[in-house]
């Protein structure tokens, strides 16, 4: 290898990647406490940056259709206040979904818990009388306990040390959780004020992060990156409003079908099912087991025809409903999806399982371009990707027999 001056400077990053990698791991714990360290230092950043993507898509909107007409061209006060009307508006409309779910579900929870408490004495005496037949049935069961030998004063030793060792650790426990919800809301409030000020000057901040971008990196690097994040934003947006809208359809058609077939807490169960159905795949499935439960405790036979009820109303929209809403948003094959979701469930959660689904249909995207493009430059053909079924009638060639 020739050493020029550009050779030599790959090499001296090899070396000092590698110099950097053994220090690294000779230290991994310190590494690992101050990544820990920086990404609490950028949480409020990044809740805010996510904040202001999920913002910016009913934004967008308003910001493109307020103050904008064809035939006549916006004055600058107007251009002026089309932003912070757009944003203002945003906000608004956000905070009535979530108050009007909040006012839609708090009541008929509390009502819910109320018959609950109301009826839980009625459930423990039909207990009691379920173990004093199955006694009866079995007295060897009776026998058996009557014959255990419980030490109680070791038992209440063990409590009294629990509680003298343990209060401690209990309280320390307690602050601990404190602060984290402190901390935890105080990054949330910071986050909102951070995203209010990115949807404000997104253009502005684009404008630099491109500049920044251009002024150190290969233009063929950066040109590609921009494709990618241009790629990641449409298949982001549309996937998320896709997923609202079908939510908000999907819990008018449980609303409407139980009342029709007057189902109990049929207010409570679509908007449950509504919110839930926010999380793909799994769930529209948790409001299932919910609302099943509660029609259970009404009327068990309701609640086996709610269930048929679920599947068929399920059946409708997976198979007319979600396809022409959702569309091909992510164009990613059902399989994917369902490995997308498993992935970012056991990642991250809920939160995993939003953001693996378009994030898996970017990585698809830019994967089948380049096979694309590769196979195209080795001048493989179309012929040869298509698997041809097996005959078992087709006549062995004698030569290969002789072979």
């Amino acid at each position: 290898m020739e050493l020029n001056r550009h050779n030599i400077k790959k090499i001296l990053w090899i070396i000092t990647f590698t110099v950097l990698l053994f220090v690294g791991l000779q230290h991994f714990s310190s590494v690992m406490d101050f990544i820990n360290a920086f990404f609490r230092l950028i949480s409020p950043f990044v809740i805010g940056l996510c904040i202001a993507f999920i913002l910016n898509v009913p934004m967008r909107f308003f910001d493109s259709k307020l103050f904008r007409s064809k035939k006549k061209p916006a004055g600058k006060v107007k251009e002026k206040l089309r932003r912070p009307l757009s944003l203002i508006i945003t906000l608004v409309l956000v905070i009535l979904v979530i108050a009007a779910v909040l006012f839609l579900i708090l009541p008929e929870l509390g009502r819910t818990v109320e018959m609950l408490a109301n009826s839980f004495p009625s459930y423990v005496e039909n207990v009691q009388n379920w173990l004093s037949q199955f006694e009866e049935k079995v007295p060897e069961i009776s026998d058996w306990i009557s014959k255990m030998q419980i030490n109680w004063d070791k038992i209440g030793e063990g409590v009294i040390d629990f509680l003298r060792n343990g209060a401690g650790s209990i309280l320390d426990t307690t602050v601990t959780a404190a602060a984290s919800v402190v901390t935890v809301v105080t990054n949330f409030f910071l986050g909102i004020v951070f995203a209010i000020y990115v949807l404000m000057k997104k253009e502005t901040l684009s404008r630099q992060v491109k500049g920044v971008l251009y002024a150190f990196l290969p233009e063929k690097a950066v040109d590609k990156t921009i494709s990618i994040c241009r790629l990641s934003n449409r298949t982001f947006s549309r996937f998320l409003s896709g997923q609202c809208l079908e939510a908000v359809i999907l819990g008018v058609m449980f609303f409407v079908t139980l009342n029709i077939f007057n189902f109990p807490y049929a207010l409570l169960i679509s908007v449950l099912i509504s919110v839930l159905a926010l999380i793909p795949v799994f769930g529209t499935f948790v409001g299932l087991f919910i609302g099943a439960f509660l029609i259970l405790i009404i009327n068990p036979i309701q609640a086996f025809w709610f269930v048929i009820l679920f599947f068929v109303i399920q059946q409708i929209e997976g198979n007319f409903i979600y396809p022409h809403v959702v569309g091909n948003s992510v164009s990613l094959p059902s399989l994917w999806v369902l490995v997308a979701v498993t992935i970012g469930g056991s990642m991250m959660g809920v939160v995993g399982m939003l953001i693996f689904i378009p994030l898996c249909s970017v990585i698809y995207a830019l994967l089948k371009e380049t096979v694309s493009k590769r196979l195209r430059n080795r001048q493989i053909s179309k012929a040869k990707l298509i698997s041809k079924p097996i005959n078992p009638r087709r006549k062995v060639d004698k030569s290969t027999e002789e072979e």
